[in-house]
């Protein structure tokens, strides 16, 4: 807390001038570029990796960046519905042109899955990680690998890919890429090598986001 705190009072004594004029335009409205999902885990900072503004990223994390499949036709997700009521506010209202899942390297939630961690004192985490484990048993993706990745490594990157397909289930994200107004994009941050890559899927595996990666992004986007 002491850290926090101290954090707080070095940004209103050194922020940056126009950061008011910044923060006075976005108290009257939003306008974010993208919707961002990824992991709570504390390593794993959007705005940071992204040289992103206030305003930019409309963020949803959890762990394990997960996003529960819609349970039928009914279109209601399997479990809570927070992840789902934020992915409806972005589409309908915020009107977000690109939905970006960022898993990353040592993921606490992949190796619990990985290892069968029993979880007996954590119910609710032990269901929620549920949503991910078919990353591990049954989802079968012929990814390829330029590096030597980990066995946990690689799941979290298969876990990605699961999560993205989670989305394509509901028919508000269907009827979105149907229409050309969003554009889904499945990335990994590798937490030692602070390297952020993109599913190329003209490759089948994860590159990293290079100006050459970059352009290609920019062209199969909508």
């Amino acid at each position: 807390m002491r850290k926090l705190l101290a954090g707080i009072l070095d940004f209103h004594t050194k922020r940056e001038a126009g950061s008011d004029l910044l923060f006075n335009q976005l108290a009257k409205q939003q306008n974010p570029d993208a919707l961002f999902i990824t992991c709570s885990d504390s390593r794993v900072v959007p705005n940071l990796l992204a040289s992103t503004n206030p305003g930019d990223l409309f963020v949803i994390r959890n762990v394990g960046n997960v996003v529960p499949a819609c349970c039928d036709h009914s279109g209601y997700s399997k479990t809570d519905d927070s992840e789902i009521a934020a992915l409806e506010y972005a589409l309908l209202n915020l009107k977000v042109k690109d939905i970006i899942i960022c898993g990353h390297s040592n993921c606490g939630a992949i190796q619990a899955i990985c290892d069968n961690t029993p979880l007996n004192t954590a119910p609710h985490l032990k269901s929620w990680l549920g949503h991910a484990k078919q990353a591990l048993d049954t989802f079968d993706y012929p990814l390829l690998y330029d590096k030597d990745w980990s066995p946990f490594d690689r799941i979290s990157q298969k876990n990605v890919l699961l999560q993205l397909e989670h989305l394509k289930t509901y028919e508000i994200v269907q009827s979105a890429l149907r229409q050309k107004q969003t554009s889904l994009h499945a990335w990994w941050f590798d937490i030692e090598e602070v390297e952020i890559y993109a599913f190329n899927r003209d490759e089948n595996k994860f590159k990293v986001i290079n100006p050459a990666e970059a352009q290609h992004i920019l062209q199969t986007s909508v």
